[in-house]
């Protein structure tokens, strides 16, 4: 077995001679969700890691003579203190240790580098699943990806809708508490408990294109936050409504009308609150399933605190 490691500059040579099978990139972020080009070539990926250390990204590779026998990438999401692996190869199918020992090494890799939680998401029929989980890695959440190539919404009466406005910096811990409101407990707990982790957590890397963020407040709180991105003529979109809004169908309606008639696609979580029934009056269609994982890498401990002597 070769053991795992970073990428070197003398690896270029064994990563041209790959022998040219295609073997897909198990790891799916959400900007790649939903893409047609969603499962790049390992050479070609290789290659793009090989020449991008100064973005930031982290590549670890395990190679046997001139076989790539595997490849694991990871990039910082909002901070320093979450990552999330963007690139799983398992191109030793045969033998399960390849992928344990480099997922092992990124996670070694991760505490080493003061990260504090490190996300995956994964088909849920992916063969990398059990072998994460029994790296220790949680499946806190399952989601399903929805489409529609022509989304439609349903009339309403529109008297005292809150009206969307774009969002500002100021608005972060107000969205927070939305999330804190739409969110399952046991989710939470494991993607983000706390202010701070909710901001090191989020995921931007899908908004790119013609990109809107905007909320819909009532009462001085907010009631629905909405993100898209477009690129391509295809629209891919987020929207959060808070469970207590009276206006709930309403609002949904006014924030998938600014898709404008485009293809639409959004992942939502399984959970019981989550619109999937709404989506599939509106014409969307249930696609391919997904678990998101975490697994947390350092344990943060608060500094004592100096008191006064009696």
């Amino acid at each position: 077995m070769t053991r795992p490691r970073a990428v070197r500059p003398t690896d270029l040579v064994a990563l041209v001679s790959f022998d040219g099978r295609v073997y897909p990139n198990e790891a799916k972020t959400r900007s790649r969700i939903g893409r047609t080009d969603a499962a790049p070539h390992p050479l070609e990926r290789a290659l793009e890691q090989w020449f991008s250390f100064a973005t930031g990204c982290h590549t670890w590779i395990s190679i046997r003579g001139a076989t790539l026998r595997g490849l694991v990438s990871a990039r910082r999401r909002s901070s320093k203190s979450a990552w999330e692996l963007d690139c799983v190869i398992n191109a030793a199918e045969d033998d399960d240790s390849i992928c344990l020992g480099l997922l092992d090494q990124a996670l070694k890799d991760a505490a080493r580098a003061h990260v504090e939680k490190v996300f995956l998401r994964l088909s849920s029929e992916s063969a990398v699943l059990p072998l994460a989980r029994r790296l220790g890695f949680c499946a806190y959440q399952h989601e399903t990806l929805f489409s529609s190539t022509a989304p439609r919404t349903l009339p309403h009466h529109l008297d005292a809708l809150p009206r969307f406005r774009k969002v500002t910096r100021a608005d972060d811990l107000a969205l927070f508490e939305l999330y804190k409101a739409c969110t399952p407990e046991q989710v939470r707990e494991a993607e983000a408990a706390t202010f701070g982790e909710w901001k090191a957590a989020q995921d931007r890397s899908w908004l790119v294109g013609r990109v809107s963020q905007q909320l819909a407040e009532r009462d001085g709180h907010v009631a629905a936050w909405y993100r898209s991105a477009v690129d391509a003529d295809c629209a891919n979109f987020d929207l959060l409504i808070h469970p207590a809004e009276p206006a709930r169908e309403a609002l949904f309606d006014v924030a998938l009308a600014q898709v404008g008639g485009r293809r639409a696609m959004t992942l939502v979580s399984n959970s019981a609150s989550s619109p999937i029934h709404g989506l599939l009056q509106r014409g969307f269609e249930r696609g391919p399933e997904f678990a998101s994982l975490v697994m947390r890498t350092a344990v943060t401990v608060k500094a004592p605190q100096l008191a006064p002597a009696v």
